[in-house]
């Protein structure tokens, strides 16, 4: 007979306010990577190495577009639009691997830090995800979307262009436009997100040394 077995579903740790204002959660050992954490561990690298292509594919079709015959309006439309797009996808390749390495390191943060507290025999308490970096994530996300969007507009833009009438012309510049645009606000959004990224890894330093303190005060006696 078939037998099914379960995995039992591991408690929340309780959460908790300190005199000092910091939420926390308490554990009996390390609480290891969340999830954002555990993709930024895997996907940086991956990410940048797609910016490098990105980006080369960007520079020679702009060598192209340099030494294309300016009557070649087709030709030229085109790559008006694919250069800028694959210019674009390295940023957003690069801006991604930015993000995903400072969820790496506050990981290395989150899991190190669990790491001494548990070795000196303390309680471990680990600082709750703070809004900012709730924030972090929501900008990315958003960032990454806006741009992506201004990436497809403009292969449309380099798609729908034949040259058959002026209005054709008309139009792939108002593709262009709407492209630089949706790509430019992309980039204010990943910007943004990367900012509030960096105050958290400051809120988490802050977190670490006074509870490195707390423990080293109290616990570190029991051990020589």
């Amino acid at each position: 007979m078939a037998t099914q077995t379960t995995t039992a579903k591991r408690p929340a740790a309780p959460k908790t306010e300190r005199p000092d204002g910091f939420q926390i959660a308490t554990t009996e050992e390390s609480p290891g990577y969340n999830a954002p954490q555990r993709m930024g561990r895997k996907l940086w690298l991956p990410m940048f190495a797609m910016a490098l292509m990105g980006w080369t594919v960007g520079i020679i079709l702009a060598a192209v577009e340099a030494g294309t015959d300016r009557s070649d309006v087709n030709a030229l439309q085109d790559l008006g639009h694919l250069v800028p797009a694959f210019m674009f996808i390295g940023f957003l390749s690069v801006f991604a691997s930015i993000s995903f390495a400072v969820a790496r390191i506050l990981g290395a943060f989150r899991k190190g830090g669990g790491e001494v507290q548990n070795t000196a025999g303390s309680p471990v308490q680990t600082l709750t995800m703070p809004p900012t970096a709730k924030a972090m994530l929501g900008f990315m996300m958003m960032g990454m979307m806006v741009m992506a969007a201004g990436i497809v507009v403009n292969f449309i833009g380099a798609g729908s262009y034949d040259g058959s009438t002026a209005a054709d012309i008309i139009d792939s510049a108002s593709l262009g436009a709407l492209g630089g645009g949706l790509r430019r606000m992309g980039v204010a959004l990943y910007l943004t997100g990367i900012a509030l990224g960096l105050g958290t890894i400051i809120e988490v330093l802050r977190f670490q040394s006074i509870r490195i303190r707390e423990v080293a005060t109290h616990y570190g006696h029991q051990h020589n």
